[in-house]
């Protein structure tokens, strides 16, 4: 059992049935009332991010999860082949398994594979991925005294937000969680 005020980023917890991880806590003592402490909780199987307030000395069952890497092969209809990285056995994932992440997924890409109680619970993607841009429209001159942007297309179908001087056949950062443009590469 962990309480409330030993947590930290990171920090696995099961609540109402459900694996969550601590993604931001912060100690916070009112000048009236009791201390609490205050979290964004990230939901391991969907990806959801909440805000929760709990007590300190509010207690949880600590979720304690295996991480296996996890490299993807390819796919075929909705269903995506993986191989495990120390066995190299073959795993399938459905979509849905995948979460959000599946927009920015190219073959040979590694993933990580979280495990509770041995069931798969959750796939992490890295946090950013290099991708070839396929189309976008060209930018146009005297647009760049503002922050604009354009829609363009990447190497696996996903459409990104990108400034005005990115071109077909650049190589961009995206960010796997938010979708976001990072950096051209």
């Amino acid at each position: 059992m962990i309480s409330a005020s030993d947590f930290k980023n990171g920090t696995n917890i099961e609540l109402s049935g459900e694996i969550f991880t601590v993604i931001w806590f912060q100690h916070h003592k009112p000048g009236k009332g009791g201390a609490m402490v205050r979290t964004k909780l990230k939901n391991v199987a969907t990806g959801h991010i909440m805000d929760k307030t709990f007590r300190p000395e509010d207690r949880f069952q600590e979720a304690l999860l295996e991480r296996r890497k996890k490299q993807y092969l390819y796919r075929s209809e909705k269903d995506y082949y993986f191989m495990d990285m120390e066995t190299f056995e073959e795993v399938t994932f459905t979509e849905k398994e995948l979460g959000e992440g599946i927009r920015f997924l190219k073959e040979n890409m590694e993933v990580e594979v979280l495990i509770h109680k041995g069931a798969i619970i959750g796939v992490e993607m890295p946090d950013s991925v290099e991708l070839k841009v396929t189309y976008t429209e060209p930018g146009k001159k005297g647009d760049t005294v503002t922050n604009v942007t354009k829609p363009a297309q990447v190497e696996t179908g996903a459409k990104v937000q990108v400034p005005l001087f990115i071109n077909t056949g650049d190589t961009i950062r995206v960010d796997t969680q938010t979708g976001k443009y990072i950096e051209r590469v």
